[in-house]
């Protein structure tokens, strides 16, 4: 509660334990009476209230003012980030019909590195090093997922395996990436505030200014819009090892995600050449899932080839996460995440420079080839 002013942590004294337990990473309020948190990836409801409608109203104006943002009845959405690096997301009644709806997603002050991932069981040794060889050899990387995957983290940890030699421009709408690297700049969008006369720089704006500023790979914090076509046409122009992150249920659906928010803005590109261009971009899809069990886990690892002779996307697993059982106990998912017996096109790079990553590492364990033929 420190990050904020006391008058506001007057405000928020109805979610002020929510807000300092560490286990909680996301608040969500649903009108003043509703509230859940998430824990450990699971989903609980909670005791706590707001007094009212009225309470609930006035601790989100509060906010917005305290980072110089507003909302009303005219502005009723708030899209902004609190003071502590938090993200806050409020919709205002009548559009809200419970009340007024808000999720406070937490900033993390834990920054993961890639051993922390595979003492979690999100990653595997195995297909941790070949992620490392990935942004070593410069292949250009999308973390698909969903909401709360753990699609931020994932490329937090991938930007902080970037060679140090190297310069990193990072493009986000709201800043959250913690990459460890030694040369970093950090870009933020601005909306636009008519009543202080301050216009909108979105992320579009902020992919042309980085081109322009000599970086050696560009990262999208989240690929939403037109710019989309941006971050294509730089991992296509020279700026190899880039990367970006999109919301997809698999990677497959991340490239067409991905030509879809292409063709968004203006373009008078045609579809087909969007689509080529797009396939021509994508190297490695890592996908990021949240599964049942509250666990987050990397679900795919993929490489895509191009477009074969029916203008599809050829996508080639490399890794896949496989579920074998579950504990009686705790209810958590037992799997590996497992080769696929696919060899990636790239793999006399890795020969070539020397990286200590034999061809056995791609092939699956016996007891998932006798489990798919039994198939």
């Amino acid at each position: 509660m420190s990050v904020f002013s006391d008058a506001i942590a007057n405000f928020l004294s109805p979610i002020a334990d929510l807000l300092e337990d560490p286990d909680v990473s996301e608040v969500m309020i649903n009108g003043p009476h509703e509230i859940f948190v998430e824990k450990k990836g699971l989903v609980y409801k909670v005791d706590n209230q707001f007094p009212n409608e009225d309470a609930l109203d006035s601790a989100m104006r509060a906010i917005a003012q305290s980072v110089g943002r507003v909302i009303d009845a005219d502005n009723p959405r708030l899209d902004a980030r609190l003071p502590d690096g938090s993200r806050i997301h409020v919709v205002l009644p009548p559009m809200a019909k419970n009340g007024t709806t808000v999720a406070i997603r937490k900033f993390s002050k834990e920054k993961l590195g890639i051993n922390d991932l595979i003492t979690f069981g999100s990653l595997s040794k195995v297909a941790a090093r070949f992620l490392d060889i990935c942004i070593y050899l410069g292949k250009n990387v999308i973390v698909s997922g969903g909401t709360g995957s753990g699609k931020t983290t994932m490329l937090n940890v991938l930007g902080g395996r970037i060679p140090k030699t190297q310069r990193l421009l990072i493009i986000e709408d709201a800043a959250e990436l913690q990459i460890k690297a030694e040369h970093v700049v950090n870009f933020e969008t601005r909306k636009s505030d008519p009543t202080r006369g301050v216009g909108e720089v979105s992320i579009r704006d902020l992919v042309i200014s980085a081109m322009r500023l000599r970086p050696d790979r560009i990262i999208v914090g989240e690929v939403r819009g037109d710019e989309a076509l941006d971050l294509i046409q730089v991992m296509n122009t020279g700026h190899d090892g880039s990367m970006g992150t999109v919301h997809a249920n698999n990677p497959l659906e991340a490239c067409t995600r991905l030509e879809t928010l292409c063709l968004m803005g203006d373009t008078k590109i045609p579809p087909d050449a969007i689509r080529k261009m797009v396939a021509s971009a994508m190297g490695i899809i890592v996908q990021c899932s949240r599964y049942h069990d509250g666990g987050r886990r990397v679900s795919h690892i993929s490489e895509i080839l191009g477009l074969d002779e029916n203008n599809n996307y050829i996508c080639k697993d490399i890794f896949r996460w496989v579920q074998t059982g579950k504990d009686p106990e705790t209810g958590k998912f037992q799997g590996e995440l497992i080769p696929c017996n696919y060899l990636p096109s790239f793999f006399e790079d890795i020969v070539v420079n020397k990286l200590p990553f034999p061809k056995s590492n791609f092939i699956a364990p016996e007891w998932y080839n006798k489990m798919k033929k039994a198939a």
